[in-house]
């Protein structure tokens, strides 16, 4: 009895080219905003509901013009710029530490596990209590909503070296510092990276609960205002914007491994 293969464009992970690729992810997204336009302009739901495209694009536009956009931008990605690389700071070493030796896997990682089913959400009034309400209270939420899976993400990436790698060094006589500086960072070095990509993602969805601690300024902050008053063009305009600025974050960080990672990608 003969095996049927898949033939044809779905067959399991068949490769397409690059233009192909650009072409649907393009498609896809007009596709997206033409069912919106449509929806909107049918008047089957209203627009306090769902605002068409064009009066997104004009609330952004306008707030572009009188420049709150950009204000409001730069607060944000500032917010999330150090609150990630906070986490990455602290989170890298405490993640190769406790992939690198049991004892200290023991120490960080069920704390860790523990933690991180908390809702960051809930930590909020906690985070005034301690930090106030200025830029450092908004910087340690979105810490908090990094740091914990980053470490256990950054275990996971330094377990899956090989032990014959770790071996073979200590064969050529390296001591354990230089194993691990010279040897298993290198080695985890682009699933580290990936990581990191990730994790900026979740830097950014944290971002509007970070703004709801008594700010008057950014992203977050602008579409709760907007959400006050029922302006929800804005509301649609602040969420693009924030998914933009993910994507944009995101392809830098796949830019970087392409450049030094070549081999893994």
């Amino acid at each position: 009895m003969k095996q049927k293969t898949d033939r044809g464009d779905f067959r399991l992970r068949k490769e397409i080219t690059h233009k192909r690729y650009i072409t649907i992810a393009i498609v896809t997204f007009v596709v997206i905003f033409a069912a919106w336009e449509i929806a909107a302009a049918s008047g089957q739901v209203k627009s306090i509901f769902l605002p068409s495209p064009i009066k997104v694009l004009q609330d952004l536009i306008d707030k572009a013009k009188d420049g709150s956009l950009w204000t409001d931008m730069g607060y944000s990605v500032y917010r999330v710029t150090m609150g990630f690389l906070l986490s990455v700071v602290l989170g890298v070493p405490l993640g190769i530490l406790a992939g690198s030796f049991k004892k200290a896997e023991a120490v960080i990682a069920p704390i860790c596990e523990f933690i991180r089913y908390m809702p960051v959400p809930a930590f909020v009034p906690l985070v005034m209590v301690w930090c106030g309400i200025g830029e450092t209270a908004k910087i340690v939420i979105v810490f908090l909503g990094c740091f914990f899976q980053l470490v256990l993400m950054i275990a996971d990436d330094t377990m899956s070296v090989s032990d014959d790698l770790l071996s073979s060094a200590y064969t050529l006589g390296t001591s354990r510092w230089t194993t691990i500086t010279k040897v298993l960072i290198p080695a985890m070095a682009p699933k580290m990276m990936l990581t990191l990509r990730m994790m900026i993602g979740w830097g950014w969805t944290y971002l509007t609960v970070a703004e709801l601690v008594a700010s008057n300024s950014g992203l977050g902050y602008s579409i709760l205002r907007a959400q006050r008053f029922m302006h929800t063009q804005s509301i649609f305009s602040g969420i693009l914007v924030i998914g933009l600025l993910g994507l944009l974050t995101d392809r830098l960080f796949a830019l970087a491994i392409k450049k030094f990672f070549p081999w893994a990608d």
